[in-house]
């Protein structure tokens, strides 16, 4: 019986894609992608497809999710009863639904999935891109692009974050997070 349920329970991670993987050291690039080739080959692939550097990616990922793959907003709750949740971000980009299908149509990856890491990185680099196509952002600017990536392209271009001091100190974070993250780059013997 114990063998059928441990088979049981490693087809079902087989088949949900899941990962127990958590970085040991998730400020240092370096130790990250030392740790997970995969994800040092996922984040490159990404790079190389939308142009979207690998330090601004993964600084985005970190804070939206510190790297946990199925991340998602607290739920909220009246008294005792549930009322949901704030939004329908998910996984380790925090993508919403109706953006998330999206970049699966522009993408031509319809059976990505938020809660895997190379579909989930993917998806910040193409959102990177077309930030950069959309209002103009320099894909290097890490700043800007946790803005438009947290208030949308619309949000950004109506200056929604404006009088948002958390969020723009939050953006601040990523700023700094991007550029250590670049500095250990250049370091990293892989």
């Amino acid at each position: 019986m114990r063998l059928l349920f441990a088979a049981s329970g490693l087809a079902l991670c087989v088949m949900t894609g899941c990962s127990t993987y958590m970085p040991s050291n998730p400020g240092d690039l370096c130790a990250i992608f030392s740790e997970n080739r995969d994800w040092r080959d996922s984040a490159v692939e990404a790079q190389k497809r939308w142009g979207a550097p690998t330090h601004v990616t993964m600084a985005i990922m970190k804070q939206e999710s510190a790297f946990v793959p199925d991340a998602r907003p607290p739920m909220k709750y009246f008294l005792f009863i549930p009322l949901g949740r704030a939004s329908s971000a998910y996984g380790y980009a925090q993508a919403q639904d109706p953006v998330w299908e999206e970049y699966q149509n522009a993408s031509g990856n319809s059976w990505s999935s938020r809660d895997d890491f190379g579909d989930a990185i993917d998806f910040i680099a193409w959102y990177v891109f077309v930030t950069n196509r959309k209002n103009g952002i320099s894909k290097w600017d890490a700043y800007n692009q946790y803005l438009n990536y947290h208030e949308g392209w619309g949000g950004f271009s109506r200056r929604s974050y404006k009088g948002k001091t958390w969020l723009l100190n939050v953006a601040k974070k990523v700023s700094a997070q991007a550029s250590a993250y670049a500095g250990q780059l250049k370091k990293c013997k892989l």
